[in-house]
C-alpha cells in the first residue's frame, strides 16, 4: 500500500490480485479491451493509478440512462478515500451474456461544464477471470487521485456510457447517515409522525394507543385478565413486523450508544426528529427513547419481560387489534442489564447524572435476579409453549447466547461500578467466547468481540487477559483469509468481500458488520489501521451501489442522491399492493427513505406449501409458476429482487428491513462522517 499512497492515493486497489492490463485474450469473450497497448506491462500502484489530469477533454453532459456495468458509490466519495469504479461483464447469472465490451479509453468527468478532469485505463480483475461469488468479470478503474470537490461521472469514452453521477465532498455521507438514523422515528411505536418531522408522504398518527393496544397490553396467557394489564407503550417496531422484542431492543440501544461514543462529530442535533435542537444528540435522543420502553419492561424484581406482540395494519396507526405481552425470561433481563449499564455511563458523561443513577440501579436488579433465575427461558410463537402466534421471530437464545449476554452486562457493569464482581465473571468466562476459543474475529459476533476489546481496556483488568482477548482479535483480523487479507489480496472484484457461506439471510448487515470488525482492527492495530480503514469503507461502497446490481440498498434515496436505489420491500406499512407506500415510481409515495434491506440471499425459496399445498387455488395461485429466480438459482451476490411480496412468496428473507441491520450500517458509515 506504500506505492499508492507515494502515488497519491489513499488505499487504492490497483495493486490488489491484478497482473497487468487487459488484453484482447484475457477479455475471454469481450470484444475491446480495457486498456491500450501502450500500458499493457504496467502492473504497479504507479497507474492507480492509470490517470492523468485533463482540463481540455470535453465530453457530452450526463444524458440517458445509467450503464449497468460502470458501478460507483453513487452518494460518492471522500476526497482523500480510495475511489475505484468497478466495471463489470456478466457472465453467470440472470444477466450472463450481456452485450457490453468495455473500452480501452476511461475518464472521470466533472458535471459542471462536461469536461474530462482525469483520463486513464482500467485494470482487468485477477487476469480476466469469472468471480464466483457475483458471476462477473470486472475492471478497475482507479482514480483515487481525484480529491477536488464536486460532482462528477465515469465515462467509458469509446462506448459512451457512463456511471451514476457521484459527489466528492467531505460531508458526502452526512445526508445518507441523516436518513438512516431517521427510520428509528418512523418504527417509534405509540409516537405520532407529524409533519414537520415526517416528511410528507409518511405522516401518521401514533399507533398501538387504542382499547386494549400497548398502554392496556396484557400476558398472553391471560388476555380476559385485566389485573395483568401493563402500560408497554413506546419503543420500535423491530423490522417489517411490529413486534416489540426485548432482547433485541436491548442490543440496539447498546448498538446505538456504542455508534455514538466511537464517533460522536458524526451525529448532530439536527436530523429532523423531534427532540432535534434540544441540545442532545439526536442519536442519544433515540436511544433513551428505546431505553424508556425497555424501563417499562422491568418488573419491580429486577426481571424484564421478553416481548410485546402488536397488530399489523398499513398506516400502523390503523392497527386496532389487542396488544399482548410475554412473560420475563432470563435471556431478555441479561440483555437489558446491558444495555441499562452502559447507558448508565454514556448518559453520565453527557450530563444527565439522575437519569444514569436510575439506570444503573436498574441493571443492577437485573443482574441480581439473572444470577438467582439462570434457566428461565421464553419462547414465543411456539407452538409447544403455548405462545402460537405472539410475535413472529424467535427472541429466545441458546446457552451460548446466554453465556455472552451475561459476560457484555459484567462488562458495561464493572466499566460503571468498578465492583470486581462483575470483573471476576468475566475473567471466569471469557475464554468460552468463540473469539477467544477458536482464535477467530468474524462479522457474525461483533457484539460478543467489542464487549471483550472493550474489556481489555479497563483499568484493573488482568494484563495477561486483555493481552489474551487483544491478540486473538489482532491476529485474527490480520491473517484470516476472510478478514484484511481478502482486501488486501483482490479477492472480490467488488471489494467487500464475505466467504460464500456468509450470503445468507441479512447479508447486508453482514457486510456492514465486516466493515465494522475492520474498523475495530484499526483502532487497534496501528500498523495497518490505513489499510483496515480503506476495507472498511469500501463496504460502504459496495451498499451504496458498488455491486452486481448498481443498487444502493437503502429504499427511496433519490432525493438523497442516489440514481438507483430500492424500490419496494417487505414492511407491514409499505405493504404490497399498496397504493400510497407500496413502491417508489408506482405508488404516491413509496417508503420512507434510508432503510437498508436484507440484501443477497441464495438460501431464498418460496413458502414450503407451494406450488400447491397453500390450502386453496387462490393461494396456490399466489405462489406463480416456479421459484422466483432471481432471486433464487443465481450467483450469491445476484440472489436479490427489488419486491416485497408476502405469502407464499415470502420476500422478506430478501428484502425485509431490521433495525438490527440498520444499526450495523450507521454504525459503519458514522465512522466517515464528521471528520
Amino acid at each position: 500500500m506504500a506505492d499508492e499512497t507515494s502515488a497519491g492515493t489513499t488505499g487504492g486497489a490497483s495493486s490488489m490480485g491484478t497482473t497487468g492490463n487487459a488484453s484482447a485474450d484475457d477479455s475471454a469473450g469481450t470484444t475491446g479491451n480495457a486498456s491500450n497497448d501502450d500500458t499493457s506491462s504496467t502492473t504497479t500502484a504507479s497507474t492507480s493509478a492509470g490517470t492523468t489530469s485533463t482540463e481540455t477533454s470535453d465530453h457530452p453532459p450526463p444524458s440517458g440512462d445509467v450503464s449497468p456495468f460502470i458501478v460507483v458509490d453513487q452518494f460518492g466519495y471522500r476526497p482523500d478515500a480510495a475511489k475505484i469504479a468497478v466495471v463489470r461483464v456478466p457472465r453467470e447469472g440472470y444477466d450472463a451474456g450481456a452485450d457490453y465490451a468495455p473500452g480501452t479509453r476511461w475518464a472521470v468527468v466533472a458535471v459542471d461544464g462536461n469536461a474530462a478532469v482525469l483520463e486513464g485505463n482500467a485494470e482487468p480483475w485477477s487476469d480476466g477471470a469469472v468471480h464466483e461469488i457475483s458471476g462477473d468479470r470486472a475492471w478497475w478503474f482507479d482514480f483515487s487521485s481525484l480529491t477536488a470537490p464536486g460532482e462528477y461521472y465515469v465515462l467509458d469514452v469509446d462506448n459512451a456510457a457512463r456511471s451514476a453521477v457521484f459527489t466528492v465532498a467531505d460531508d458526502v455521507y452526512r445526508e445518507p447517515l441523516r436518513h438512516a438514523v431517521r427510520t428509528f422515528f418512523y418504527q417509534r411505536a405509540g409516537f405520532a409522525k407529524e409533519a414537520p418531522f415526517a416528511d410528507a408522504g409518511w405522516v401518521d398518527g401514533a399507533s398501538h394507543v387504542g382499547p386494549g393496544q400497548d398502554t392496556e397490553s396484557r400476558l398472553y396467557s391471560a388476555p380476559d385478565d385485566a389485573s395483568t394489564e401493563r402500560d408497554l407503550s413506546g419503543g420500535w417496531y423491530d423490522a417489517g413486523d411490529y413486534n416489540k422484542y426485548t432482547r433485541w431492543s436491548a442490543d440496539y440501544v447498546v448498538s446505538m450508544l456504542l455508534a455514538y461514543e466511537e464517533h460522536p462529530a458524526a451525529f448532530g442535533d439536527d436530523f429532523g426528529i423531534p427532540e432535534s435542537g434540544n441540545g442532545v444528540p439526536d442519536i442519544l435522543d433515540e436511544a433513551r427513547w428505546g431505553m424508556d420502553w425497555l424501563v417499562r419492561m422491568q418488573n419491580d424484581d429486577g426481571s424484564v419481560l421478553s416481548i410485546v406482540g402488536l397488530d399489523h395494519a398499513s398506516p400502523p396507526s390503523a392497527a386496532t387489534g389487542p396488544s399482548r405481552y410475554g412473560s420475563a425470561s432470563t435471556t431478555a433481563t441479561l440483555a437489558t442489564a446491558a444495555a441499562f449499564a452502559l447507558g448508565a455511563t454514556i448518559y453520565d458523561a453527557a450530563g444527565d447524572s439522575e437519569y444514569a443513577a436510575d439506570l444503573e440501579r436498574r441493571s443492577v436488579a437485573a443482574w441480581a435476579w439473572a444470577q438467582a433465575n439462570p434457566d428461565v427461558l421464553f419462547y414465543n410463537n411456539d407452538d409447544a409453549s403455548g405462545t402460537s402466534g405472539l410475535g413472529a421471530g424467535q427472541q429466545e437464545t441458546d446457552d451460548y447466547g446466554r453465556l455472552t449476554d451475561a459476560i457484555e452486562a459484567a462488562v458495561f457493569l464493572y466499566e460503571r461500578t468498578g465492583e470486581r464482581e462483575y470483573a471476576d465473571f468475566v475473567a471466569d468466562n471469557y475464554g468460552s467466547v468463540h473469539l477467544v476459543e477458536w482464535g477467530y474475529a468474524y462479522p457474525f459476533e461483533i457484539p460478543q468481540q467489542d464487549m471483550l476489546l472493550r474489556f481489555a481496556g479497563l483499568p484493573g483488568v488482568d494484563s495477561a487477559i486483555a493481552a489474551t482477548i487483544r491478540d486473538a482479535y489482532a491476529d485474527s483480523m490480520a491473517t484470516a483469509d476472510d478478514n484484511l487479507p481478502a482486501f488486501l489480496d483482490g479477492v472480490d472484484p467488488y471489494l467487500a468481500h464475505l466467504s460464500v457461506d456468509n450470503y445468507t439471510w441479512g447479508s447486508n448487515a453482514t457486510k456492514s458488520q465486516a466493515g465494522n470488525a475492520l474498523m475495530a482492527f484499526a483502532a487497534l492495530e496501528s500498523s495497518q489501521a490505513d489499510a483496515a480503514r480503506t476495507a472498511a469503507e469500501h463496504y460502504l461502497h459496495y451498499l451504496h451501489g458498488v455491486n452486481p446490481l448498481g443498487l444502493v440498498y437503502l429504499s427511496n434515496m433519490g432525493s438523497a442522491g442516489a440514481e438507483r436505489s430500492v424500490t419496494q420491500f417487505y414492511h407491514s406499512w409499505f405493504v404490497d399492493g399498496s397504493p400510497d407506500w407500496d413502491e417508489v415510481g408506482v405508488s404516491t409515495h413509496g417508503p420512507a427513505p434510508g432503510f437498508l434491506v436484507g440484501g443477497p440471499n441464495p438460501s431464498y425459496s418460496w413458502d414450503g406449501c407451494c406450488p400447491g399445498g397453500c390450502g386453496s387455488a387462490e393461494s396456490n395461485a399466489l405462489c406463480g409458476d416456479a421459484v422466483l429466480s432471481p432471486p433464487a438459482g443465481q450467483p450469491p451476490q445476484k440472489a436479490y429482487l427489488d419486491w416485497n411480496d408476502g405469502w407464499p412468496v415470502n420476500s422478506w428473507s430478501v428484502t425485509e428491513n431490521s433495525n438490527g441491520y440498520q444499526l450495523a450500517y450507521i454504525r459503519l458509515l458514522s465512522k466517515f462522517v464528521g471528520g
